[in-house]
Order: C-alpha cells, then structure tokens, then sequence
C-alpha cells in the first residue's frame, strides 16, 4: 500500500552535513522523495507539530532545538514507508540504535540531549497526514 511520511533531517544532522547521507539511505531502499525544503522553523510550526507533547517537561527543550538551526523537510512516498522509514532510522537512542540504521551508524551521543537524533519520521498515515500539512501547507 503507497503511503506518504514526513522525514525530518533535524538540526544536528544539518550542521553534521548529513543530509545527502540520509536522503539517500531513503533513496535506496526504494522510497521517492515528493517534496523537499530546507527551513529554518518558526516556533509556530514546532508548537503546532510537537502539541501533544505541549506541558511535557522536554517539550521547550525540544522546540529550542528543533528552532536552533535549519531542518530539512521532506515528504516520502512508498509502499508501507512509514514502517520502512521508522526502520531504517532505528530506535531514538543512538548509542543502542543497531549498525545499519541511519541512527546507529551517524548518530552521537549527546548525553541528556536526546532529541538530537539526527531524524525524525511519522509514526502513522494519521500523525504523516497531519505533519506533512503542518510542514508544506
């Protein structure tokens, strides 16, 4: 079944001039890139994609991060790319991510600063649906 996701290649892999490593680690596995953008994100955007963490106690460190630097956006078409994607990111922590995930072979340790993952993807045709119009409108 084709699916759409919003992939996120986050501050840290931006400044780490990984992209062009992620974007194609999608490539490869088979998945179209439909849009791409590259952004500096307004705290309106973070709020309004972050929300259901709003409250949360890592939630202003996250928007902080997430609006430090530019982030590039892109929207991921393929059979089943949601599960796809998630795994080939690998789990949020890079330390224990597995080799061969985008997390487990670029990510770093940065100690209390977890958001700095490198990615992020959706994680469901609901959540993709609604991040994808948050990001391109």
């Amino acid at each position: 079944m084709t699916e759409r996701s919003l992939v996120l290649v986050k501050p840290d892999g931006v400044e780490r001039n990984l992209i062009g490593a992620v974007l194609s680690r999608i490539e490869t596995k088979g998945y179209r890139i439909a849009e791409l953008r590259m952004l500096t994100p307004s705290r309106e955007i973070l709020e309004q994609h972050y929300a259901e963490h709003a409250g949360k106690p890592f939630f202003e460190p996250l928007v902080r991060f997430m609006g430090s630097g530019p982030v590039v956006a892109a929207v991921i078409e393929g059979d089943r790319c949601i599960e796809g994607l998630r795994t080939i990111m690998g789990p949020s922590e890079p330390t224990t991510a597995p080799a061969g995930t985008i997390r487990g072979d670029l990510g770093r340790d940065w100690g209390e600063d977890v958001q700095k993952n490198l990615v992020h993807g959706s994680d469901s045709p609901e959540s993709a649906q609604r991040e994808i119009g948050i990001w391109f409108g």
